[in-house]
């Protein structure tokens, strides 16, 4: 072959490999619905960083426009509970929610949120990415046509906002008290009114005296609230929710349909929410919790002892009896506790010593 023949058919060839992915990447555009179990303007879950909308945001941007996602709050397109069936049967491509809220259809859900007395952010985290729990999450939703990832983290909640002093689990007894899900179904062993009871409605039945306590979230939305104003014995660090995942659900066929790089944004996207929504928290529960005991006159203390003991022990009886029942959700237990029991051993050498000693060191 002649050498300006050769050149002529190198480039050709050079051209024509460049232009076939250009084509493909062109054609390969998605125009995806996310809808919520949140409404469209709540902090943290749909506004700010790391959240439903930031997401959706870092996704498009991420991908160049050619992954767009049309965010949609509860009530505005779905309610807030139908979520779940809406993105398993495929009438919306995505849906942001806690886990928890589907327990009804699979206990196991459960632990993909959180569970009482289990591990914490950092905790969880390694259990998810390398510790198999996001393979089992996968197993889990995999019958209800749906791939799941964790987006978004609270970092440890808080126990909650009572009316009165919580001394004896004696004083729990007839308590009623807006707690959702597992949380909800240990406060019953000890006597507790549990009631599920919309964000929004928390405050007024608060004030008029519907409720007797509250959770929520940690302090800074808890204060957005106004929950302070109508309960002063604040319960610090959260047994039920040590730490509390967001996750988005993608219907399987959807996410099966999207090209290897746009799977990688996806992913990379929510690893990136499920670190930056912790950090706000971080930063804004702190200053949130310093003003509400300084100038909002909050007591604020841990659950005394005996208290804490109780609740663990029902909290035990009740994963035991779940466990019973369901084999999935026993391959989730044991996976997840087994971690939690070498973490835990890690932590106490590494965390404990740090915030018992080493901080404190003067």
């Amino acid at each position: 072959m002649r050498r300006r023949d050769f050149t002529k058919a190198a480039l050709l060839g050079a051209a024509g490999s460049l232009a076939a992915p250009a084509v493909v990447k062109a054609q390969a555009a998605f125009n995806w619905r996310m809808t919520s179990f949140y409404g469209p303007n709540a902090a943290f879950y749909s506004t700010g960083p790391g959240s439903a909308k930031d997401l959706c945001k870092r996704i498009e941007e991420m991908s160049g426009g050619r992954l767009k996602i049309q965010f949609y709050g509860a009530g505005e397109l779905i309610p807030a509970a139908e979520g779940f069936d809406a993105v398993s049967s495929g009438t919306v491509e995505m849906n942001y929610a806690n886990s928890y809220f589907w327990t009804g259809k699979s206990f196991a859900a459960q632990y993909f949120t959180a569970v009482p007395f289990g591990l914490n952010y950092q905790g969880f985290n390694g259990w998810y990415y390398d510790g198999g729990g996001r393979e089992l999450w996968r197993e889990v939703y995999d019958k209800f046509n749906l791939v799941p990832f964790a987006c978004g983290n609270t970092g440890v909640q808080m126990t909650g906002w009572f009316r009165k002093e919580i001394k004896t689990v004696d004083d729990l007894k007839g308590v009623k008290m807006r707690i959702p899900g597992l949380a909800g179904r240990v406060y019953k062993e000890l006597g507790v009114d549990a009631r599920l009871i919309a964000p929004g409605e928390i405050f007024p039945n608060l004030e008029r005296g519907v409720i007797d306590a509250a959770e929520f979230v940690g302090p800074y939305l808890d204060r957005q609230l106004g929950l302070h104003k109508v309960a002063k014995y604040y319960y610090t660090t959260g047994w039920h929710e040590m730490a509390t995942t967001s996750e988005l659900t993608i219907n399987k066929a959807k996410w099966e349909s999207l090209p290897p790089d746009l799977k990688a944004i996806v992913e990379n996207a929510c690893a990136a929410c499920n670190v930056i929504s912790e950090a706000w928290c971080q930063k804004n529960n702190a200053e949130a919790y310093e003003d509400l005991v300084k100038n909002q006159g909050v007591i604020a203390q841990p659950l005394p002892d005996d208290v804490v003991k109780a609740l663990r022990a029902a909290t035990t009886k009740i994963l035991a009896e779940a466990v019973e029942k369901d084999p999935i959700t026993k391959k989730v237990h044991e996976s997840y506790f087994a971690y939690k029991a070498k973490y835990d051993d890690w932590a106490d050498k590494s965390e404990l010593v740090y915030h018992t000693k080493i901080r404190r060191a003067i």
